[in-house]
């Protein structure tokens, strides 16, 4: 399945936790254009591909994250 997710007015933001040392990641939740998606990119290269996720995805990614189930074994 092939889509397009209009991405103007995009509000992105990183953590806060990112510190200064540019290597981050950028969110951009609740796209005004394309209400029900999240759309990521890294920081340094904002004009490169974005990866979108829908609210369902975002949210099972953000539970698991607080579960640790990504954490290092």
């Amino acid at each position: 399945m092939s889509f397009e997710v209009d991405l103007a007015g995009a509000a992105w933001r990183k953590s806060t936790r990112s510190g200064g040392s540019g290597e981050c990641v950028e969110v951009a939740l609740d796209l005004p254009s394309s209400p029900g998606y999240v759309a990521v990119r890294h920081s340094q290269r904002p004009s490169a591909e974005v990866i979108v996720y829908t609210d369902a995805e975002w949210s099972a990614f953000l539970a698991g994250t607080r579960d640790g189930e990504f954490n290092k074994p």
